[in-house]
């Protein structure tokens, strides 16, 4: 479905690119696949490559009122920490990078279908539709770095990141899984929400 979709762009390691994307931007140069481990307290995301090769591996303090989240690469080298703002209206998130390089994500709340995401010291746009799924990366110059789509229906909360500027690649796995640490907080905050007035 995946490849044929122009809505939802997911697509299962082995299947061509979604024809959205190479219509607009051409074949990625690399393309990554996210899963993420459920009945876990830890929030374990492995991310894969075309061969199913773990090639990344993040892992969430427990417990962890700040969320401390540190990614790995195969190997077991840093790669990335992120952590949550406690407070904050704008789901705040801080990134360092093992090189030093430090930014963050924090998302515009009042937008009610498309979702404004901000990545405060890199200079890059997140465009995307919460409900569609599916995002894009731009870097300062309104350039494609990736396109990232979600698997709809999928316990294991599973990801495609089709890459166009691979020297990013670092940085745009640890974006998605700080992306996805933000909507499953908005998830639980939604049901504690709903819960709590029934």
């Amino acid at each position: 479905m995946g490849v044929f979709s122009k809505i939802n762009r997911f697509r299962e390691v082995g299947e061509r690119a979604n024809i959205n994307n190479v219509e607009r931007f051409g074949e990625p140069k690399k393309s990554l696949f996210t899963t993420s481990k459920v009945f876990t307290l830890h929030k374990l995301i492995d991310v894969t490559d075309d061969n199913e090769t773990v090639v990344y591996h993040s892992s969430t303090k427990f417990p962890s009122i700040h969320d401390k989240t540190d990614i790995v690469d195969a190997q077991g080298n840093p790669v990335a920490h992120v952590e949550r703002k406690l407070i904050s209206i704008h789901e705040r998130h801080f990134i360092t990078m093992a090189d030093g390089t430090s930014f963050e994500l924090s998302n515009e709340v009042m937008h009610i279908i498309k979702d404004v995401t901000n990545i405060v010291g890199l200079g890059w746009k997140l465009k995307g539709n919460i409900l569609g799924l599916n995002f894009e990366l731009y870097d300062e110059n309104d350039e494609i770095i990736a396109v990232i789509a979600q698997k709809i229906l999928s316990i294991h909360d599973k990801y495609c990141i089709d890459i166009y500027k691979t020297e990013y690649e670092k940085i745009i796995v640890t974006i998605l899984i700080t992306l996805q640490h933000m909507i499953k907080d908005r998830e639980a905050a939604s049901s504690s929400a709903s819960s709590s007035s029934d």
